[in-house]
């Protein structure tokens, strides 16, 4: 058993988000069946699906140029945009690059966004890992530390242009001088601004988000890997003096991991096998060059995807690595422990997206809704449901068959 950790938040219930598929095929590298589609008409519907099946977040991918087999891209902040309009509960995170966005250009059209969806809409900062993306739009190519370096500047006036008023910022990569945007963010209890997200696995990355996000994402990671990463943003965020008055709420935690869930395990190990097997080797191979380029180029050598393995690259984001494979009671279970460690949200990816978020609703999530009450229960504290949006089974079921 899992030991708990001084920053799992067990009277919390846990929120979970789904990769929006926003590129064309799928979210593996793989000739296997998805019946998936990338079109907003396909989003649209598979986003209110996912609020009536108990999710509460969707993350828009960025992506400007075909890479690992997704030959067709919608751009994320237009997409998260049509997906907050077509939604009523539903939050949206679009991810964004810094280089390629001014950040006082993205706090306005946030804030916007966020009064279009009555306070909805969130960010994802993405330092980026393309280099030829960026080349090939006449843009500076940073490395990798730097990229940070600017990430952190970034996320900074970003963070201050939202909730301050004659904001000014002298930087190396960008600079502010007594900027006031109005109108601010819609005032939601709770939230201080638009969500800021922020991901990476490297130590730097950790240091970012320890000192300046709201939430950190990770790829895919198996237990101990991902404490190692929550270990160096608590740290960071402790000599930030994060959690302590007048500072910065403390930092939460996301990870991905993709779902396999079946009736018995060996089905979902059978259809994780048949993933694998039938994996485009090209665009694999092409996908783990430029990324282990990129996560080699860390001055430890931790960055994303360092060290990932074919069959981890098979899904992008090496969701295979979280183990959400087996029945539901399974799934949950793990899922559960994870909790034990500190995570707050999962980030899920799927074969069948409108299918099998609406199963995650109805068959998973109850569970886990189970266990997590009875971790807290044991441990002196009570599970509070009250701000957590219900699976509507019934609803969600009615829209992947209409």
């Amino acid at each position: 058993m899992t030991d708990i950790s001084s920053v799992a938040r067990l009277s919390e219930p846990l929120k979970f988000a789904y990769w929006v598929p926003n590129v064309s095929g799928g979210l593996v590298v793989s000739t296997i069946e998805q019946r998936t589609g990338w079109d907003f008409d396909y989003n649209k519907k598979l986003a209110r699906i996912a609020e009536d099946s108990g999710f509460e977040y969707a993350l828009t991918q960025t992506r400007y140029a075909a890479s690992y087999g997704a030959d067709k891209q919608h751009e994320a902040t237009s997409f998260s945009l049509g997906l907050l309009a077509a939604t009523e509960r539903l939050k949206v995170i679009a991810a964004v690059h810094p280089g390629m966005w001014h950040p006082g250009v993205l706090a306005k059209y946030l804030i916007t966004a966020d009064h279009i969806s009555n306070g909805r809409a969130a960010v994802n900062i993405v330092s980026g890992w393309l280099k030829a993306e960026f080349e090939n739009f006449g843009l500076e190519w940073l490395e990798h530390d730097e990229r940070y370096v600017r990430t952190e500047e970034f996320i900074r006036v970003l963070r201050g242009l939202l909730t301050e008023k004659n904001f000014s910022q002298s930087g190396k990569y960008y600079n502010i001088n007594d900027f006031t945007l109005q109108p601010a963010p819609v005032d939601v209890p709770g939230r201080a601004h638009p969500e800021i997200f922020f991901g990476g696995n490297s130590t730097a990355a950790q240091a970012t988000a320890g000192r300046v996000a709201d939430w950190y994402f990770s790829n895919g990671k198996d237990l101990e890997g991902f404490k190692e990463n929550i270990a160096g943003v608590v740290a960071a965020a402790g000599e930030a003096l994060r959690g302590t008055e007048g500072a910065l709420p403390s930092p939460r935690f996301g990870l991905n991991g993709f779902v396999i869930a079946r009736d018995s395990e060996k089905e979902a190990r059978d259809t994780l096998r048949e993933i694998v097997e039938k994996a485009h080797k090209p665009a694999v191979e092409g996908f783990r060059a430029a990324v282990q380029e990129a996560g080699a180029s860390t001055k430890d050598g931790k960055g994303m995807w360092a060290d990932s393995s074919f069959e981890d690259l098979v899904q992008y984001n090496d969701g295979f690595k979280t183990q959400l494979i087996g029945t539901p009671e399974q799934i949950a279970e793990r899922i559960v422990e994870y909790k034990k460690i500190g995570v707050n949200l999962f980030l899920t990816g799927y074969l069948h997206f409108q299918e099998e978020v609406a199963a995650f609703g109805q068959d998973i999530l109850p569970i886990v809704r189970e266990l997590e009450a009875d971790l807290a229960r044991k441990n002196g504290v009570e599970l509070d449901l009250s701000q957590t949006p219900a699976a509507n089974a019934g609803t969600a079921s009615k829209l992947v068959n209409a």
